[in-house]
């Protein structure tokens, strides 16, 4: 296993410097879901939620928290996406919405945080949209499931 990166030879805290690394086409792939009472997946599904689209306005959300995931998480780089794709499904049993985020860039660190802060903010649009009916709702399962490029190269998630 490697050493961790963001701490420098004293163990201090730091910035990791991608300064000398080559650009690369980097790609991630994260998932996550949101377990909730049937009745309110049928609202959602309907389109008839007081507040509008739900998952519409929620893959706009996932989109915006990727943009912004260098302001969120302390040591992340700021990058430039060059895209940024949200996809979501639907399962009963139980009933959820499942959400899939692809964050890709050209440049010399990884997209893997921007993929799962897309999911996170995603879901989390959802339960804000919809806690007056379902205060009950629970975000789950949010994990990478692929990563491409860079000196590391592809990483796959083995099934589960």
């Amino acid at each position: 296993m490697s050493e961790f990166t963001h701490f420098n030879a004293a163990g201090a805290a730091h910035m990791v410097d991608v300064g000398t690394k080559p650009d690369t086409h980097r790609v991630a792939i994260a998932e996550g879901r949101i377990t909730m009472h049937a009745g309110t997946l049928a609202k959602i599904l309907a389109g008839d939620h007081r507040k509008g689209d739900v998952l519409g306005i929620a893959r706009i959300a996932g989109i915006m928290g990727a943009k912004r995931t260098a302001d969120l998480i302390p040591l992340c780089h700021p990058i430039a996406l060059t895209r940024v794709d949200i996809e979501f499904d639907t399962q009963t049993i139980p009933d959820a919405v499942l959400c899939r985020a692809t964050a890709e860039t050209v440049g010399p660190t990884g997209v893997e945080m921007e993929a799962l802060t897309a999911v996170q903010t995603a879901l989390a649009t959802i339960y804000d949209m919809c806690k007056a009916v379902d205060r009950g709702m629970c975000i789950e399962a949010v994990r990478l499931l692929e990563k491409r490029g860079g000196r590391s190269g592809h990483w796959q998630r083995s099934a589960d």
